[in-house]
Order: C-alpha cells, then sequence, then structure tokens
C-alpha cells in the first residue's frame, strides 16, 4: 500500500502567478506549470538563502524531496527563459501555514510585521 502523500507547507501564494514573454504567439503548448510548493523552494533556497535542509524543515518534508522539487523548478525556469515560454504557478500538493507557524523570512510574518509596524 502507498504511503499517504505529506502536505508540502508554503508560507503563503505569490502574488503573481504568470511570468513569461511579453510578445509573440501564446498557445497551451507555450505554458510550462510550476506547482506553489516548487516556487516556495526557490523563494526559500534563491532568494532567502536558506541551506535544502532549513527550506524542508519550514515545508515540513524530506531534504531528498526539498532536492527533488528544487531541481524540477530550475528546469521550468530555465525552459521558460531559454524557449520564451509563460511560466505559470498553480496547483500542487500544499498546505499554507498559520499565523502561529510564521517565522522571520516568511512572507505573511513580513506583511504582518509592516502592517503593525516594525515590531518584533
Amino acid at each position: 500500500m502507498a504511503r499517504p502523500r505529506k502536505f508540502r507547507r508554503v508560507c503563503c501564494l505569490p502574488e503573481r502567478d504568470l511570468f513569461g514573454p511579453l510578445t509573440g504567439p501564446r498557445s497551451e503548448r507555450d505554458i510550462i506549470n510550476m506547482t506553489v510548493e516548487e516556487y516556495e523552494v526557490i523563494r526559500l533556497i534563491d532568494m532567502e538563502g536558506l541551506m535544502q535542509e532549513e527550506c524542508a524543515q519550514r515545508m515540513n518534508v524530506a531534504r531528498t524531496t526539498v532536492q527533488r522539487i528544487y531541481a524540477e523548478a530550475r528546469k521550468k525556469i530555465a525552459e521558460s527563459l531559454v524557449l520564451g515560454k509563460i511560466l505559470k504557478i498553480e496547483g500542487g500538493n500544499y498546505e499554507l501555514c498559520v499565523d502561529s507557524e510564521q517565522k522571520v523570512g516568511c512572507l505573511r510574518w513580513r506583511r504582518h510585521r509592516h502592517r503593525h509596524g516594525n515590531q518584533l
């Protein structure tokens, strides 16, 4: 019997979910779908500077899972850039973190802090 899939914890959904060339023909085959958890791994590792182990802890998954998701996400980004395809972020197997789980570096934490002053 297969093991049930764990939901990957993500901080928040992206503010924008569509990226790509500004001109040219657009068809279904010109769209690359990136999952929300692939977006989250890219955000945590490349933007926040976390190591794969730290990223895995934040997302509540194994480091090897993060490694696999990260490789898939980078390949999709490269395909979008090199081949001029549209990158669309949607779907996946995730759950949003709740306010009590927010950490420094979490986008929801930053937005909350910004709204309520720079109090920690």
